[in-house]
């Protein structure tokens, strides 16, 4: 029987907002706690701002082989297959890039430094510098490479934990981690509503500034990825946190924001960010590749791809669907 009532809570965790939604309410509590400490183990060991991190501690191995977790191990393995089935246009070897551009540090830090940055073309040193090898339980990282899995470990994260926590509970639940959503289980009646929407002030402002559209979602993941959230000065640049691995600087798109639909958040959160970096070519790519997209372009002009759903208005069980 499909279920109506739901229960949520939020709250922050991995430097952005979380919201947890499920459809059996007496189970919202013990679903928190589980999803706080797999975040905290994420963190642990994806974090590229922690010194203590798994990442972190690959930045001095000079090449060296080092054994990794399996929840590192399988946080790199979706990157580099993000990588790959983009073309680049989503690379894990882009931390240096993202330190030189001055987001090495939590975002509401990056706000409120005045450092200067110097600009400089240089491409990333791509994703088959780094070698995975799962029968060792390895990560090799050439000397001079940071890697920075911020393209894609929350959507990872918010798949993982949508459904550990389904299995665990035996109800429908939604896991949204700073606009990558993931659902498990059985859905409430209608679908999960969705808000998808095309933030224009800043990413932790309630409410969200910025048009939306309603969806339905039964499975999968959705994500949004655009440049007008996560946005900061630094001596005369405007910059923002989606970088072109081609340049190593902030991507310059058509599009302000890009959402995109999969059969995981991981596949939405990929796509949708390199629908940013391709530009002009991106609603061609996201159709061959049968993903249901919405895009705007920096003027508001909103263009969809086969299959994106009509909005409807009902209920919104999921508030905020700020562009990551």
């Amino acid at each position: 029987m499909t279920r109506t009532t739901t229960a949520a809570t939020d709250w922050r965790a991995l430097g952005t907002g979380v919201r947890l939604v499920v459809t059996d309410p007496a189970l919202l509590d013990t679903c928190n706690l589980l999803l706080a400490r797999h975040l905290a183990e994420v963190d642990a060991a994806c974090s590229r701002f922690r010194t203590d991190s798994e990442l972190a501690a690959l930045d001095g191995s000079a090449g060296r082989p080092v054994r990794v977790s399996p929840l590192l191990a399988e946080a790199l393995a979706v990157a580099l297959r993000a990588a790959d089935e983009t073309d680049g246009a989503v690379d894990p070897t882009v931390g240096s890039a993202m330190d030189a551009i001055g987001y090495d540090r939590d975002f509401i830090l990056v706000r409120e430094d005045d450092r200067p940055v110097r600009l400089a073309v240089r491409r990333a040193p791509g994703r088959r510098q780094v070698r995975l090898d799962g029968a060792t339980g390895t990560v090799t990282v050439p000397d001079g490479i940071r890697l920075d899995l911020g393209a894609t470990a929350k959507a990872w994260a918010a798949d993982r934990a949508a459904r550990m926590l389904a299995e665990a509970a035996g109800c429908g639940v939604l896991v949204s981690l700073g606009g990558d959503t993931s659902v498990a289980g059985e859905s409430p009646a209608g679908g999960w509503q969705i808000r998808v929407q095309d933030v224009t002030g800043p990413v932790d402002e309630t409410p969200a500034r910025g048009p939306y559209a309603t969806v339905g979602l039964r499975g999968g993941g959705l994500a949004t990825s655009g440049t007008t959230a996560r946005r900061w000065r630094r001596g005369g640049h405007d910059l923002h946190h989606i970088v072109d691995p081609g340049t190593g600087l902030p991507v310059r798109s058509p599009w302000r924001t890009v959402s995109v639909a999969a059969a995981t958040c991981a596949d939405a959160n990929a796509a949708s960010t390199a629908a940013l970096v391709k530009g002009a070519g991106a609603e061609r790519w996201l159709t061959r590749r049968g993903l249901p997209a919405r895009l705007v372009a920096q003027d508001g002009t909103v263009v969809t791809t086969p299959g994106w759903p009509t909005s409807v208005a009902l209920p919104v069980a999921h508030p905020q669907e700020a562009a990551a």
